[in-house]
């Protein structure tokens, strides 16, 4: 009757050590603290109605980049227990973890990074940016996209619950490589929570894949041919298109290792008759080209800061846009020399070493595009600018020794040495997150309507850049040393500088960040000085800076029609349009996603713990509300061409009382602002009078 009603769970899931029950606490302080905090400004019907509901891919955006920033916090504190272990495990001193907390950590650092901070940063900005470049007001399925992003918390959450049930981790690396994802080795419950972890996130991302594909191809605006549409938009498409390709396989493949563990089978274990190398070949051919997944929105985004802050067109297009095509198309003939030492013969070896020194081809071509639109270029050196500067030398490093690792003979030495560990830290953070900074940076005019913080801008740039290359410099040289991955500890001591030097690095990394907050904060305080009273501070030349800033939730007062490239740019060029105002169908708000994403984390739970009637009952309920959300027909709303003259003239308004410094709330629209000010306030209040009872 016991294992009928909660499975597997029993009172050794209750947290029991140090570290399950540091993050129990901080995980329920947190939540007890905002759920206070939102009750004291009685905002939960604000919050559910303006934001949880919302189908606006702006608000949306929103909210991918605060749980995407969340868990950067949350994997970069991973990243430096990892760096403090190896600088103290060194000879008789065995650090301050155990070998298995450390493959943990390590576990949780790869998966947390890759899927929930990268991935989310890169969804955050196409739902912001893509429509408002396109012309559109909207996304193809508004509902597709609420559900997406809810997936994507769900797997947030699921990833997370071993510090409240369960006690553990995987400690497999952040792909559960075969056989150590097994039962056999790994009994417990932490590999089933990053199953379903991945699992629900990564429908979310399908979908949400799906939907951008069709918005970028069916809704641009009258008259933006493919060859019109801006290079960020360009990178997004062929990101979305190679995840709609590569997801599906790792939902397959880690469905079968479900198999595996939840019912017996035996797709990858050799004691079975299953074959280990086929995980490898299967979970490879999603992860190298989910690299460029995240990596091609970021060419977007660099291409698009180079352009505006060179003051040019960007140089050669079509070159940049075929770069873009070619990087996503080899992208997916790679993936095996991710094993080159697994004995799959020198014929294919040699293939996939060639075909990986050939994807440096259309990479050149975008770099080099680059270079030229800065040649003769009025450069304007702003914090996005850096960001970019500080790719380029950093991603031909990583380019140069991704061409070593290219080579079988070389990769036979080198392939599980830490050598490798910063080659791909040198393309993530150098190309990807880099480049999302440089988005966030240069976009956050028309997120939030005044840009941020320049001088503690760059403050943070040096910090990420000098940290880096003190966190990641030392693992080229250790890798050359013979230093492997996933190392707890060494016997030779003359390797212990370097990882304390790697320590240093990964603590100016941390500086960086604690500026990038103290220059969110800042940006905030000083919005007045810093406000974007025109919607175009920067000078932009694409169709989002078209729009006031904010941009409103409909986007677009008069969708614009696009006959050239840089379409913003022609139109200051000619003189704007008179606006002729319409009726505009927009889509309601709808919490069918949040519905829909609970259940399925429930499913998830159930299947971790054994609990089949929580599995029945979720799958059920899943399956009630898509088809309640299917027979749903009141799902959209007009709003009238007066009440959207009314709204752009009352805009209007208020960004001429800005600009003439008259105290005005520039996020009015949304609340958030004004949310963000009393929230504030009152907890400096309860901090300055000691005011605890009030919580």
């Amino acid at each position: 009757m016991k294992e009928l009603l909660i499975g597997k769970l029993n009172w050794q899931a209750l947290p029991h050590e140090w570290f399950t029950l540091g993050g129990a606490a901080a995980l329920l302080g947190l939540g007890l603290f905002l759920i206070i905090l939102i009750t004291r400004l009685k905002r939960w019907k604000w919050l559910w109605k303006e934001w949880l509901t919302t189908v606006d891919p702006k608000k949306i955006g929103i909210m991918y980049f605060i749980v995407a920033g969340f868990m950067l916090l949350r994997g970069g504190l991973d990243a430096i227990m990892i760096w403090l272990q190896q600088a103290l495990s060194s000879g008789a001193s065995h650090g301050y973890l155990s070998s298995d907390h450390f493959q943990q950590i390590f576990t949780a650092h790869g998966n947390i990074m890759v899927f929930f901070v990268a991935m989310g940063f890169v969804f955050g900005l196409i739902n912001f940016i893509v429509p408002l470049q396109i012309g559109a007001r909207d996304l193809a399925s508004p509902f597709l996209n609420t559900l997406g992003f809810w997936l994507y918390v769900g797997g947030v959450l699921m990833v997370n619950m071993f510090f409240l049930l369960g006690g553990k981790y995987a400690a497999t690396g952040w792909l559960a490589v075969a056989p150590l994802s097994s039962t056999q080795f790994s009994p417990g419950v932490g590999v089933d929570y990053m199953i379903w972890a991945l699992q629900i996130s990564g429908v979310g991302t399908t979908l949400g894949a799906i939907n951008f594909i069709m918005t970028i191809l069916k809704m641009r605006a009258p008259g933006m041919k493919l060859k019109h549409i801006p290079l960020f938009t360009w990178g997004s498409l062929c990101s979305m298109i190679m995840a709609v390709t590569v997801f599906p396989l790792l939902t397959a493949t880690l469905f079968l290792l479900f198999l595996d563990r939840y019912a017996g089978m035996h797709f990858f274990t050799t004691t079975g008759g299953g074959n280990a190398m086929m995980y490898t070949n299967l979970i490879w051919m999603w992860g190298h080209p989910e690299v460029y997944v995240l990596i091609l929105p970021s060419f977007g985004v660099f291409s698009e800061v180079v352009s505006v802050f060179s003051r040019k067109r960007i140089s050669s297009y079509t070159s940049a846009v075929l770069g873009m095509i070619g990087v996503s198309t080899l992208a997916l003939s790679v993936w095996l020399h991710h094993f080159f030492t697994m004995g799959a013969g020198a014929d294919v070896n040699a293939f996939f070493g060639l075909m990986t020194m050939i994807i440096a081809v259309p990479t050149t071509v975008l770099v080099l595009t680059w270079i030229a639109t800065l040649y003769k270029g009025r450069i304007r050196f702003t914090t996005p600018m850096l960001w970019f500067l500080g790719f380029v030398g950093t991603f031909a490093v990583g380019g140069m020794t991704g061409v070593i690792l290219a080579q079988p003979p070389a990769d036979f030495q080198l392939h599980n040495s830490l050598f490798l560990v910063a080659h791909f830290h040198t393309m993530v953070i150098g190309g990807v997150l880099w480049g999302i900074f440089a988005g966030l940076t240069y976009w956050f005019p028309k997120i939030a309507g005044f840009r941020l913080n320049e001088r503690i801008g760059r403050y943070a740039f040096w910090c990420w850049l000098i940290g880096f290359w003190m966190a990641f410099g030392p693992l080229y040289i250790l890798g050359l040393m013979g230093a492997t991955r996933r190392l707890d500890h060494y016997t030779n001591s003359s390797w212990q500088p370097f990882f304390i030097v790697a320590l240093l690095g990964g603590l100016v990394i941390m500086a960086g960040v604690v500026l990038q907050i103290v220059q969110i904060i800042a940006s905030f305080m000083q919005r007045r000085q810093l406000a974007d009273t025109t919607g175009d501070p920067w000078d932009g030349r694409t169709l989002e800076w078209s729009t006031p800033s904010p941009a409103p939730f409909y986007n677009f007062a008069t969708i614009p029609k696009v006959a050239t490239r840089d379409a913003f740019w022609e139109a200051k060029q000619l003189g704007l349009p008179e606006r002729k105002y319409e009726d505009i169908h927009m889509p309601r708000n709808t919490a069918s996603g949040i519905y829909i994403a609970a259940l399925a984390f429930l499913a998830g739970f159930g299947f971790v713990w054994h609990i089949t009637w929580l599995i029945v009952a979720a799958m059920l309920g899943i399956v009630v509300c898509v088809i309640a959300r299917t027979f749903n027909e009141d799902t959209e709303y007009v709003l009238p061409a007066q009440e959207v003259e009314k709204l752009e003239h009352e805009r209007a308004q208020k960004a001429l009382a800005r600009h003439q410094d008259i105290h005005t709330d520039t996020f009015e629209e949304m609340g958030l602002r004004e949310f963000v000010r009393v929230a504030i306030k009152w907890v400096l209040d309860v901090i300055r009078n000691k005011r605890w009872r009030t919580l």
